[in-house]
């Protein structure tokens, strides 16, 4: 063996080493995966165990979080990575890239710490000269964050530096000793700054109104942080006509507040009463979650907490109200067994109405590891606990205690199973299935299930198997949650047999037999046929009730084809050896079949019940080009005896070239002779991109009272999916009788694409026909943008429709014209410069002529506005000038605008304070 390739054996070994190593260590809170990497190395240094990761790229899985670097050390004592030099560190929850100088992960507490870091995200950027992040926060000392790196601007329009920040992902961004920089320029000192970052349940609200039933309201969230894992709304309300009239809240979400506590949620509102009521309504969720370690456990004690009350908006007798709904759930898992306890109660008045969910006062679950023995595998499972539910209707001494029943019940689970193979090419399985459940009233429910198989098989594809079952399901639960559809004692035994007498023939049969039943319950026996030998491809099946000696159902359905038949395969001539005689070439075809593009079909049945089934045959003949295709199908009722459909498909297709088809006709047409309806459908198709169309449903005699003897309609124009499509389409509801449209209409549609530039046109109208006497466009609708340049670009939709009331000729019509919305943009900015500022018009209004009198009329009320867009803020200002109503407001990363301030006839609303 070369050197090389000993060093690559080494590489490979040390790999496999260093990666068991990683997924051991990682068993206990976070898995690390090796993603790339060139050397891996482990060592003993001072009692503790190191692995080196190093290479030109080394990439690191931490969970879902992504390591980078040149070189990483893993010690697997303290649970820590370093990595060496240039590294970054991407976190997949947060959506932040870590980057800096020797960074340090411990993996135990999910954090992050390193010196000279930058932080980037979606919206933010930030540089420390010492960086912690830890889960759910993030603290940084000498930092530097601004919203405006993205712009791509220098220096940023503004940007912040700190002594000291703190930053809770997706909530909020708190600095203290914070100076404002504007352009790199300090201008202003804050003692403290707090930026929120898009989580809209943590900004800050103040509304103040008047209601005619409340009088003044007052409505306050004011978001605040405790310690550095718990964040918090406190939540004001004020209402001054209700007694009392001061109403106050908290949410609460607190990351590992306490020692084995992973999260805490708390939502409490007390709120006054509605008016004529007094106290308070309370709403609570208070949500825990934990895990506790246990010795010799697989895995941590986990274990979740959920306290639920709603009273605010329930009226003074609703049964819900003043109720308390508490669930609890401990599970743990040791090597032998896994358990869990549960506990659904609820506190407060007592139920009147039948308990959908039922209680459990607890309920404690034991569930043994499955055993295995070499061919016997054993599986037991028990659940105890004390119940409250809904009553069983069927049990009459659980419904003499009311609509809920209260007693405890004890649930036992097993499922043995057996399988050995008694003989050569045979398998033997049996299997015990049993659930037990035993009621503190001395009720029970018991199913059982008792399986044996036995299944031999012979010259590969043959089998017969013999099955014998015993099933038993008896007893009354009291409870509705856990009750049994009824009785059942059956001891089904089955006989299944597949087999291939002759090639390309398979029969089968299978027959099942109850020893409980008597013989006029039993089931049917099932014979099935298949051949698959061309020109014949058949297959049917038949069931006979052997009780009664009689026939009860058959199908088929045979077909006749061989696209293969013109061929000949031509095998050479062998000479002779030593060992063989010469053979002369010889000629095969795949079958006799006389017509390679002729098949033929048929389908049918029988049933003692109904007597035969319908019989369908089809023809179908393709051409030399396999998509060319003419069928013929008639359906006869056979009972009747009458035709009920003969059905005609094609599909044509004229070729020039292997590539192109000129022409394609495709189409089908279905007539029903005993209804007179005829129905079908034509499409040509011109070099794949022009297509007429043509699709009827006509009654060939319609009844006196109809006006018409069903629908046609032809179209032309281009296939849709187009960049650029046209379609014209004329139809509608047809008369035979009379010979002609009864009320006609002719539409057309029309789509065009450029770059930047888009337009879509439809239109539709009503031509003369028999009973319509008029000709008049009743609906256009026109929508389009076009841009040119980056500066000036406009859009729009309009829609216009005419409807009519009355009676021809003294019939009114109605006109609507809706404007939604017309709008024209300039963008302002310097040559060769993206656009900063924007002047918008946009128009949304809508007209109305009653015969041709135009209502309410009213001046166009176009609305103007004024945008400064500077990537990391914008300012924006509209203004009515008809409604006199004008609005400003400013827009910060991941807010679609904060209003500072908006005038309008009946007043004016400042930030933070709406009035009615």
């Amino acid at each position: 063996m070369s050197r090389a390739a000993r060093r690559r054996g080494a590489r490979v070994r040390a790999a496999l080493l260093a990666l068991g190593l990683l997924a051991l260590g990682g068993a206990q809170a976070r898995t690390v995966k090796i993603v790339s990497a060139d050397t891996l190395e482990l060592r003993q240094v001072d009692g503790q165990e190191l692995v080196i990761i190093s290479g030109e790229n080394v990439e690191l899985r931490v969970d879902d979080d992504v390591v980078r670097a040149k070189r990483v050390e893993f010690n697997r004592t303290r649970r820590t990575l370093t990595l060496i030099g240039a590294a970054s560190y991407r976190s997949a929850r947060d959506g932040e890239d870590l980057r800096g100088e020797n960074l340090v992960v411990e993996l135990g507490r999910e954090q992050v710490s390193g010196e000279d870091v930058l932080i980037s995200d979606a919206r933010l950027e930030i540089r420390g000269q010492e960086v912690d992040r830890i889960p759910g926060q993030l603290r940084a000392t000498g930092g530097y964050f601004t919203t405006c790196a993205r712009c791509g601007r220098t220096p940023n329009d503004y940007a912040f530096r700190a002594e000291r920040l703190i930053v809770y992902p997706g909530d909020r961004l708190v600095a203290y000793n914070a100076q404002l920089l504007l352009a790199d320029i300090p201008v202003l000192f804050l003692p403290v700054l707090v930026l929120p970052l898009n989580d809209r349940d943590r900004q800050p609200r103040l509304e103040v109104g008047r209601d005619t039933v409340d009088g003044l309201t007052v409505l306050a969230d004011l978001p605040f942080s405790v310690a550095g894992n718990t964040l918090g709304t406190t939540r004001l309300r004020y209402y001054q006509n209700r007694t009392p009239s001061v109403g106050a809240g908290v949410t609460l979400r607190s990351y590992a507040p306490l020692p084995f506590v992973d999260r805490v949620d708390l939502d409490l509102l007390a709120e006054p009463r509605p008016v004529g009521q007094t106290g308070r309504d309370v709403n609570l969720t208070f949500g825990v979650k934990g895990r506790v370690p246990l010795t010799l456990a697989v895995r941590d004690l986990d274990y979740s907490l959920n306290v639920t009350r709603r009273d605010i908006g329930r009226g003074a007798t609703d049964p819900q109200r003043g109720l308390t709904d508490v669930q609890f759930r401990a599970s743990v898992e040791y090597p032998l067994f896994t358990a869990a306890l549960d506990y659904v109660d609820r506190f407060g008045p007592a139920p009147t109405t039948a308990l959908s969910t039922p209680l459990k006062r607890p309920e404690v679950t034991v569930d043994p590891k499955p055993y295995t023995n070499g061919p016997l595998s054993a599986d037991v499972k028990v659940t105890a606990g004390n119940y409250t539910g809904q009553s069983n209707p069927r049990s009459p001494s659980a419904t003499a205690q009311g609509v809920n029943i209260t007693t405890s019940r004890l649930e036992e689970n097993h499922s043995l199973a057996y399988t050995v193979k008694p003989w050569r090419d045979a398998d033997l399985s049996l299997s015990n299935t049993f659930t037990g459940r035993y009621y503190g009233t001395g009720a029970r429910t018991v199913q059982l299930d008792v399986t044996g198989t036995l299944t031999q098989r012979w010259a590969g594809s043959n089998t017969v198997s013999v099955s014998a079952k015993y099933l038993r399901t008896e007893g009354t639960s009291p409870f509705a949650f856990d009750a049994l559809s009824g009785r059942l004692l059956s001891a089904p035994v089955s006989l299944n047999l597949s087999t291939v007498p002759v090639r390309d023939v398979s029969f089968g049969v299978s027959y099942s037999r109850d020893l409980f039943l008597r013989s006029e319950q039993q089931g049917n026996a099932t014979f099935s046929l298949g051949v698959n030998r061309r020109p014949l491809s058949l297959s049917a099946s038949a069931q006979v009730n052997p009780d009664k000696r009689t026939l009860e159902d058959v199908t088929f359905n045979a077909t006749l084809a061989d696209p293969d038949s013109g061929k000949v395969t031509v095998t050479p001539a062998q000479p002779a050896t030593a060992t063989t005689p010469a053979r002369p070439a010889t000629t095969t075809r795949t079958s006799a079949w006389p017509a390679p593009n002729l098949s033929l079909s048929a389908s049918g049945g029988y049933s003692l019940a109904t007597g035969p089934r319908s019989l369908t045959v089809t023809a179908a003949m393709t051409g030399d080009v396999r998509s060319n295709l003419f069928s013929v199908a008639v359906t006869h009722n056979v009972r009747t005896p009458e035709i009920t459909a003969v059905t005609v498909r094609y599909n044509l297709t004229r070729t020039q070239d292997t590539v192109l088809n000129a022409l394609s006709v495709s189409g089908d047409e279905t007539l029903n002779p005993v209804t007179g309806q005829l129905s079908g459908s034509l499409t040509a198709l011109w070099r794949g991109q022009y297509q007429f169309r043509t699709s009827h449903s006509l009654l060939l005699q319609r009844p006196d009272t109809a006006t018409s003897s069903g629908t046609l309609d032809f179209s032309v124009g281009t296939v849709s999916g187009s960049r650029d499509s046209w379609t014209v389409k004329y139809g509608g509801a047809y008369d035979l009788r009379r010979g002609g449209f009864t009320a006609p209409q002719l539409s057309g549609e029309l789509t065009r694409t450029r770059s930047g530039q888009s337009l879509a046109v439809t239109a539709v109208m009503n031509t003369p026909g028999l009973d319509q006497k008029r000709t008049e466009l009743t609906r256009v609708q026109l929508s389009g943008a076009a841009q040119f340049g980056s500066r000036f670009w406009v859009s729009g939709s309009a829609l216009y429709t005419r409807t009519r009331s009355g009676t021809y000729p003294d019939d009114v019509a109605t006109d609507t014209l809706q404007l939604n919305p017309l709008r024209v943009n300039l963008g302002l900015s310097r040559a060769g410069e993206r656009p900063g500022a924007y002047l918008t018009g946009s128009l949304s209004q809508s007209f109305t002529w009653v015969d041709g009198v135009r209502q309410t009329p009213s001046p166009l009320t176009p609305v103007f506005g004024l945008t400064i867009d500077r990537c990391c803020w914008a300012l924006q200002a509209e203004a009515d000038l008809v409604n006199r109503r004008y609005r400003i407001a400013v827009g910060l990363p991941g807010q679609t605008g904060y209003p500072l301030f908006e005038l309008t006839p009946s007043g004016a609303s400042v930030p933070l304070i709406s009035t009615p």
